[in-house]
């Protein structure tokens, strides 16, 4: 209900249950404080263990009588605020077991036909399901099953991210010659944001923040999109021969955009997903096999849920084979965020490979996971500490605020330091908006934002941990996270999981001195990390970088792909608004696209600018090189990068920039910071390119191997090129900015501000070379230096460990800084004697005269 559920008296059908099921665990109790002084990010478990329910023993009414559903799992436990409601409701229009409330149909129907059909009409009455629904949780019909009780995230689903996808269209259109600019013009489905700006989900400070960034990106926070045009259909394929960029809307409508809300995706091994609301609240095994206790369901086919049970937050407990499990678990995130900037699957430490090695049992190659193969990294440290995707992004960073943003900066609300501060201020300290600025030089200011004490009203419908005296951690932009609380000066995070997690904030570790020298001077003495840089931009221990996106579409012989968008777009049509997926649709297109890579590697990435101004990690975004093929086989590009707008990202040229990109982002691998000198001294973390450089020939020239003179002649006539060139890239897919400014290729396009370093931010790096500076003296070069070296070669004083070197090397600092100190004291005083002397001379000499 809109008021965040009924308060219902036990019904009979209820009771005869519940005797067969124990109850939800109550609200926890207020976690306990770490024994032993541990301190950090522990967890400890502050709530019991979710209990398995017994065999549920429905009745004998209804759709889970003998011989049809029977066995099958509630939907929620019994005895939760939710399944309760549904029980109710269903008792109300003659079914006991509640199913009709979400699927419709004719429960005491006499066979699978007459239940599946028709619907009560008491349930219509009251903005249930108008007929039976395969699929609830569709987009196309959730409205009357899911949004009987959550009508305002049903509604937002239309302008999430999840849905428009605008941004990863306008990504791929940009690198097929900016077809639409920097405007997210296009997405799945026409969309525009309401009229009501009170109608954005969230609290009165959010409103009124999203306000301030939507004048700051008007680019990115639209009021409406238009569909994405049709792709070249096969009576217009000529139109390629002048435009062949079009061929960008076949690449997004067969291959990118087959994640998104509207459909249920693409059928293989770890791509298993419902549609809408199920393609995150429906448990999918990577199998996509059933696994449940409805013997109605075939086990031995993909598609189906791994049992009948919602998972949500942690009051959702789903039982499959005997193990219990609340929150929503990674892999089901990564069923999508596995392609693109690969968050899901870096999360859990997952690194695409180009080989299926090792070999598995009977000589075979690693079995694909998303059609891919993979090596295993290290995993982000929240992972490891048990933390699920949601635990970190919210409800409005997933389900949308019901308002329009086009690019996954966008709509995320939540910040490093939104739970763990800074040395200097506690986050609840900082003012709204710190760390998600709106450009360079934009710093947060204001009052401290505090805690807030009430969630908003849609969160009340999930678990979330009690508020006690000190209240809920607010976001950046204002909201309350129902799950994080502050208790004194820590915070403790209730994860999905059922764990509690104990943080010490930067501030309290700081003032504890707790905090190690590395991470003293990086925040503390170089203050200036914080104000100007992303946390993770130092804390990220690895990044997937798959250098080069070489794109073929291939038109020829009547070749032709499914079409994701126009397949949503088929179940807009009243006979097809209440199919589960888009099994059997012909909504096929022109063209079959291939892909292939240059390279790929995962060590420390690049840096740049994202769109809140800040110091980020950049990695290959959409960096096409295109060949197409025309429907007569005729080439008509090959290995083509288009350009951008003329202009544009820092291009002087009528051309615009070569449109390959580099995208800033969160690898989403967090854990202990990069080294310093991976940035003061990396030519790549500078942007200059992979060793500068220096190790890349270029891929603007062809190579030929064969026999070769001394002098680089050829000597066959018979030769083949074996690298084949790629026009206009005279330096390597890893090169941002060359050391003089020129910049080479577009850093994130989504955001006015993005880009590469600046000259300043990349002269701050340059400490290439800096060891010369000490051993171009060492060590004979000058009388102190080998006289001091010599005495320490002889006594055994030379340093032969880092730790040993480092203390040297203070050694020497401290005793200069101190030796010039003295001097320039000694100089002070003796320049104030000598004037002082020199005054009493003159003045002796003006009173003797």
């Amino acid at each position: 209900s809109a008021a965040g559920g009924l308060s219902l008296a036990t019904t009979a059908c209820e009771q005869s249950r519940r005797s067969a099921t124990p109850a939800t665990p109550t609200e926890p109790a207020e976690p306990a404080e770490p024994a032993g002084g541990v301190t950090g990010s522990t967890a400890f478990e502050s709530r019991p263990a979710h209990p398995l329910p017994e065999r549920v023993t429905w009745s004998e009414q209804g759709c889970t009588r003998t011989g049809c559903h029977a066995g099958i799992e509630p939907i929620r436990q019994l005895d939760t605020g939710m399944m309760r409601e549904i029980l109710e409701r269903g008792r109300d229009v003659g079914d006991p077991d509640g199913c009709v409330v979400c699927h419709g149909g004719t429960p005491s129907g006499a066979s699978t036909a007459s239940a599946h059909d028709g619907a009560s009409p008491a349930l219509v009455a009251v903005g249930g399901p108008t007929g039976f629904l395969g699929d609830p949780a569709s987009p196309w019909v959730n409205e009357r099953s899911c949004g009987q009780c959550h009508a305002e995230l049903v509604t937002a689903q239309w302008n999430s991210l999840m849905m428009t996808e605008a941004g990863k269209i306008q990504g791929t259109t940009w690198s097929f010659g900016s077809l639409s600019g920097y405007e997210h013009r296009w997405a799945n489905y026409d969309a525009k944001n309401p009229e009501d700006p009170n109608a954005r989900i969230g609290t009165d400070d959010y409103r009124r923040y999203m306000e301030r960034k939507k004048r700051a990106h008007p680019n990115v926070f639209v009021d409406a999109h238009e569909g994405l045009p049709l792709a070249p259909q096969a009576d217009d394929l000529a139109r390629l021969l002048t435009d062949p960029e079009d061929a960008s809307l076949t690449y997004i409508r067969t291959e990118c955009q087959r994640c998104h809300l509207g459909v249920k995706g693409r059928q293989r091994r770890g791509d298993y997903r419902g549609m809408g609301c199920g393609a995150c609240h429906m448990p999918y095994s990577n199998s996509g096999r059933y696994e449940g206790g409805d013997r109605s369901i075939p086990r031995d086919e993909g598609g189906h849920p791994l049992v009948h049970t919602l998972q949500a937050t942690s009051d959702a407990t789903v039982v499959a084979h005997g193990q219990a499990y609340t929150g929503i678990p990674v892999e089901t995130c990564t069923t999508c965020h596995n392609r693109g900037k690969r968050i899901g699957v870096s999360y859990q430490g997952l690194m695409e490979s180009a080989f299926g090695s090792p070999y598995t049992e009977g000589g075979g190659g690693q079995i694909g996971l998303h059609t891919k193969h993979y090596i295993a990294m290290s995993q982000d440290v929240h992972y490891q500490k048990g933390m699920l995707c949601q635990d970190c992004h919210t409800s409005g960073d997933v389900h949308g605020d019901g308002f329009l943003a086009a690019a996954n900066l966008g709509p995320i609300e939540i910040e490093c330091s939104d739970c763990h501060g800074t040395p200097t201020a506690f986050p609840w300290e900082l003012p709204l908006g710190w760390g998600d600025e709106n450009g360079a030089g934009q710093r947060a200011t204001g009052p401290a934002r505090g805690v807030a004490t009430e969630l908003l009203p849609h969160l009340k419908r999930g678990a979330a941990a009690p508020a006690r005296l000190d209240g809920y951690l607010r976001t950046a932009r204002g909201n309350p996270m129902p799950d994080v609380v502050r208790v004194e000066d820590r915070v403790v995070v209730h994860t999905a999981g059922g764990k509690a997690l104990w943080l010490d904030p930067l501030k309290k570790k700081h003032d504890a001195g707790q905090l190690s020298p590395e991470a003293e001077a990086a925040m503390v003495h170089a203050s200036k990390h914080l104000e100007t840089m992303e946390c993770y931009s130092c804390h990220s221990n690895w990044a997937p970088q798959c250098y080069g996106c070489h794109v073929k579409v291939d038109y020829s012989d009547g070749k032709r792909a499914f079409d994701w968008v126009a397949a949503g777009r088929q179940h807009l049509l009243p006979e097809h608004r209440r199919d589960p997926g888009e099994a059997g649709y012909e909504t096929y297109t022109p063209g079959e696209v291939q892909e292939l890579r240059s390279f790929m590697r995962w060590e420390d990435p690049a840096l740049g600018v994202n769109g809140e101004g800040r110091v980020s990690p950049i990695i290959p975004g959409c960096q096409v090189s295109a060949t197409i093929i025309g429907e007569n086989g005729e080439e008509i590009v090959r290995n083509r990068v288009f350009r951008t707008l003329a202009g544009a990202e820092g291009s002087a040229s009528p051309q615009g920039q070569l449109g390959t990109d580099m995208s800033p982002v969160h690898p989403h691998t967090v854990g202990r910071s990069r080294s310093c000198e991976s940035c003061h001294g990396s030519a790549k973390a500078a942007g200059y390119g992979i060793d500068g450089g220096r190790s890349v020939q270029g891929w603007d020239k062809g190579t030929v191997v064969d026999l070769t003179t001394a002098d680089g002649r050829i000597i066959p006539k018979q030769t083949q090129t074996q690298i084949e060139p790629i026009a206009g890239l005279e330096r390597d897919w890893s090169a941002v900015v060359t050391p003089d400014g020129q910049q080479l290729q577009t850093v994130g396009h989504h955001f006015h501000g993005s880009g590469p370093l600046s000259t300043a931010q990349r002269r701050a790096l340059d400490r290439e070379n800096t060891c010369v500076g000490c051993h171009d003296q060492i060590p004979d070069r000058d009388l102190a230096v080998s006289v001091l070296h010599h005495v320490a070669e002889m006594t055994g004083q030379l340093p032969q460990r880092r730790e040993q070197h480092d203390a040297l090397v203070r050694k020497i600092s401290l005793s200069a800084a101190w030796s010039q100190l003295t001097a320039g004291v000694l100089v002070g005083i003796g320049s104030l004697a000598g004037g002082w002397a020199w005054h009493r001379r003159r003045r002796r000499r003006f009173e003797s005269n």
